[in-house]
This record gives structure tokens, C-alpha cells and sequence, in this order.
């Protein structure tokens, strides 16, 4: 249909088997369909699977409802929702925890997430002010409605993620009655030894380029960014055909409402037939409302998901640019090192008295000269410049060696990171284009009904000519 072979190459439909009661310490499952769909391959079975796989210690299936306006007439008024899930972790104290939060507190939920797990793909939240689905103010149902899904939506991601679904700020989400003190002691005091400025933070800008590339790239994220590429390009192809075709219906349902307004005045101008004509601009007015109700239940539900989802790739994408991040910061690092230890083998070697020793690049002549302008003696001066290289290259090495083990620990998360986000929107895909097709198929279902009832009507119509 969108005439693009490869438009969702990335995507695979097939569902995994469903997880057994072993993997729930025998707990029973949850009655909601959602856990029987991709993206809950909750197996904990460490024999299967490969250094990459996911796995899961549970479920977590979560839920956004009852919104409900509070410190109405105030300027202080905001909307509360009622969260509450399904779940068999150990962490959580109730296998059904029930809170009320606001958007602010699922603002800080996702905000921490990032900072807690900088390798994880953490859901995106909807915009503050969403235009697109803002009817009135942000209390009209409509507003409330939509920012309810989009809640939901993030939620039911957290639950499907083995690592989100286990953090301890999610658990006290849920069933915290004390919230506003968990995030003041989030706050103070994160999970985590504390950031602290180490050599990458002293090196100058021009070192660590924000445009620069990787000069050895891995042909693992390369593939994987390709994969998202493609993705990414289905989705807004798909968006785009979608929005047209919204379009075009709107006006067939304006057309089709006419239409029905004209038969029904031509039913008083011909006054042997009127009855079944004004059957027939009935028929016409039914019709009209299911494309709208079609529009407004399926094809708009399908849109925001395609765009949800586009969010969510951007989300992943921004992780697969962390990690390029980290590699880059090895190769500058190491390249820093080299650079030091080239000059240190310089000056070690100009002390020694080594013939065509002295070749000097224009910083360290430029050191020279001043160096001999303050009167300084040349061979102590270098003697002291090599000490302090010497330690430079301590510290150095020390830095390149963790920036490594950090750039491969973070690229192996990354890894397991894709085949999690592969499991979610393999589940999504599945779920937006099967409601899609439910609805396609209901409306086509009544339609039909109603042209099958009209048809035989107007055929018995006579008309003398």
C-alpha cells in the first residue's frame, strides 16, 4: 500500500509462546490481554537466550484512568490520575499497588529514569501543551482524554521493560503515599556513587568535539542505527498516507451528508416515492456517521500511536548516539594520550642530546622561546615539563582505560537495550494494527448492513415514464 518494500523490514509478527507459570514462582497471571502479547517474554531462565537477551523477573501491567480535576476555581488547579497495576515482583509490596499522580509527577518519573539508567531506553512523555490534541483549555474532556492515553501508554512501556519495571522509584510511584518525600530524598540523595569531574571535564572544548565522528564505527550500531532509519521512515511514510486518507474521509462524510439533505428534498418533490427516499437519505446519514465514528475510534487511535511510537524511536536513538558518545570519548582520549606521550619522548630525547632530537612543533617552540625570554636554564625547564608529563601520562592512562571499559559496558547495555525496544515494538505494532483492522472490519461489517437493508427498498421503486 505504501508502495515501499522495506518500509517495516525492521518488524517481526511473530508472537513468542506464553510464558509459564514457572516464571512466576506459580503466581497466577494477570487476566489483562496485554500480557500475552511480544514485549513480555518475561523468561528468567538464564540458559536460554543469548549474553544479550533480556530477562524479565515478573510481570508489571499498569494503568492510567479516572482523571479527575482537583482545587477546582483555584489557580492552583490541576488534573489527578489514578495508577494502578498488575504485578508479581518482589519489589512491590502489593500485587495490586493504586496512587494518584499528576503529569508533574510522571515528569520527574522520567526525568530520574534517564539520570538513574543513561543506557536504557526510557518511554518519552507527551509534550506539556500538545497543540495537536488540545480542544479549549487543558480541563476540557477532550485534553484530559488524549494526556490519559498518552499516560497510559508510557506506563504500560515502563512494565514491559525488565530494568524499569524493577527501579525503586517506579515501585514508590505506584504505591507511595508520601511521594512528594521520595522525591525530595530522589533528589538528595540518587541511586549511585555521584558524578564526579574527572579528566574528560578539564579537557577543552576543541578536544571533545560535539560534531565529531567516530573514526572506528561498529558494524553492529551501524546496522542497528540503519534498522531505525528505516523504521523511523515507515512510520512518518505511513503517517503521512494516513492523515491524507483522514482527510479525504472527512470531506466523503460532508459529501455523503449533503447528498443525504439533497434525496430528502427531492422525496417531497416526488410525492409517490417519498417514503422510500426519505429511507434512502437516512441511509445516506448513517452512513456519514460511521465514517466519522470510524475516523474518531480507529483512525485517529492509529495516527497517535504512529506517533507515539515515532517518539519512542527517538528515544532509542538517542541512546544509540550516547553510546557513540562514550566510544568517542575513548578515541580522543587515547589520542590525547598519545599526543602527551610524543612530547615526552621529544623532550626525553632533546635532554639526552640525541642528534635530530630537536625538531620542535610551534606550541612547544613557542614554550621555548618564552621559557628563554624569562631567563629560565632550557635543560631544567624540560626536565621539569617531563615530570609533569610523566604525571599527565599517569592520569592519562588511568582515564583512557576507564573511558574504555565504561565505552564496551555501555555499548554490551545498548545491545541488550535493542533487543528489549525490538520486543516492545513488535507488541505495539501488533496491537495499533490489529485495533486498525478491527475497526476497518466493523465498519465494513455495518455498512454493509446498511446498504443491504436499503437495497431492496429502492428497487421496488416504479417510476412511470
Amino acid at each position: 500500500m505504501l508502495g515501499e518494500d522495506d518500509v517495516f523490514d525492521s518488524v517481526t509478527w511473530e508472537s513468542p509462546p506464553a510464558p509459564q507459570q514457572s516464571d512466576y514462582d506459580h503466581q497466577p497471571a494477570p487476566t489483562s490481554p496485554a500480557t500475552a502479547g511480544p514485549g513480555f517474554r518475561q523468561s528468567t531462565d538464564s540458559s536460554e537466550g543469548g549474553p544479550h537477551d533480556p530477562k524479565w523477573e515478573g510481570y508489571l501491567v499498569a494503568s492510567v484512568k479516572d482523571p479527575v480535576k482537583e482545587l477546582p476555581e483555584t489557580k492552583d488547579a490541576y488534573v489527578s490520575y489514578l495508577v494502578s497495576a498488575e504485578t508479581n515482583l518482589p519489589i512491590f509490596s502489593t500485587p495490586n499497588p493504586t496512587a494518584r499522580r499528576r503529569f508533574q509527577d510522571f515528569v520527574f518519573l522520567r526525568n530520574h529514569l534517564v539520570r538513574d539508567f543513561p543506557a536504557v531506553v526510557v518511554p518519552p512523555l507527551p509534550d506539556k501543551h500538545r497543540l495537536e490534541y488540545i480542544t479549549g483549555d487543558r480541563f476540557s474532556p477532550e485534553f484530559i482524554e488524549r494526556r490519559r492515553q498518552d499516560l497510559n501508554l508510557f506506563l504500560q512501556r515502563i512494565g514491559r521493560h525488565p530494568t524499569l519495571q524493577r527501579a525503586t522509584l517506579v515501585r514508590a510511584f505506584f504505591e507511595s503515599t508520601e511521594w512528594h518525600v521520595i522525591m525530595h530524598q530522589h533528589v538528595a540523595h540518587p541511586p549511585g556513587p555521584e558524578p564526579t569531574p574527572g579528566l574528560l571535564d578539564s579537557v577543552s572544548d576543541t578536544l571533545l568535539n560535539a560534531f565529531s565522528r567516530v573514526r572506528k564505527p561498529d558494524d553492529r550500531f551501524l546496522s542497528l542505527r540503519e534498522g531505525v532509519d528505516r523504521f523511523e521512515d515507515g512510520l512518518v511514510t505511513t503517517e503521512r498516507l494516513y492523515s491524507r486518507v483522514r482527510t479525504r474521509t472527512s470531506d466523503l462524510t460532508s459529501d455523503y451528508h449533503d447528498l443525504a439533505v439533497a434525496v430528502q428534498g427531492l422525496g417531497f418533490l416526488e410525492s409517490g416515492i417519498t417514503e422510500p427516499l426519505n429511507q434512502f437519505s437516512n441511509t445516506l446519514l448513517e452512513f456519514s456517521a460511521l465514517l466519522r465514528h470510524t475516523t474518531q475510534t480507529t483512525t485517529d487511535p492509529f495516527l497517535n500511536h504512529l506517533h507515539a511510537l515515532l517518539s519512542y524511536s527517538h528515544a532509542n536513538r538517542a541512546v544509540l548516539k550516547l553510546r557513540d558518545q562514550k566510544q568517542l570519548d575513548f578515541e580522543e582520549l587515547s589520542d590525547y594520550l598519545s599526543g602527551v606521550t610524543a612530547e615526552r619522548d621529544r623532550l626525553s630525547a632533546v635532554i639526552s642530546g640525541h642528534a635530530g632530537s630537536t625538531g620542535l612543533g610551534l606550541g612547544a617552540y613557542l614554550r621555548e622561546r618564552v621559557d628563554a625570554m624569562r631567563g629560565m636554564d632550557d635543560d631544567r625547564a624540560r626536565v621539569q615539563r617531563m615530570k609533569k608529563l610523566d604525571a599527565k601520562i599517569k592520569e592519562l592512562q588511568d582515564a583512557v582505560t576507564t573511558a574504555h571499559e565504561t565505552s564496551d559496558a555501555f555499548s554490551d547495555e545498548t545491545l541488550r537495550e535493542q533487543t528489549i525496544f525490538q520486543h516492545a515494538k513488535e507488541a505495539e505494532m501488533k496491537e495499533a494494527l490489529g485495533d486498525f483492522a478491527d475497526g476497518q472490519i466493523e465498519f465494513y461489517r455495518a455498512a454493509m448492513e446498511e446498504w443491504e437493508r436499503i437495497i431492496p427498498i429502492m428497487q421496488r421503486i416504479r417510476v412511470d415514464v
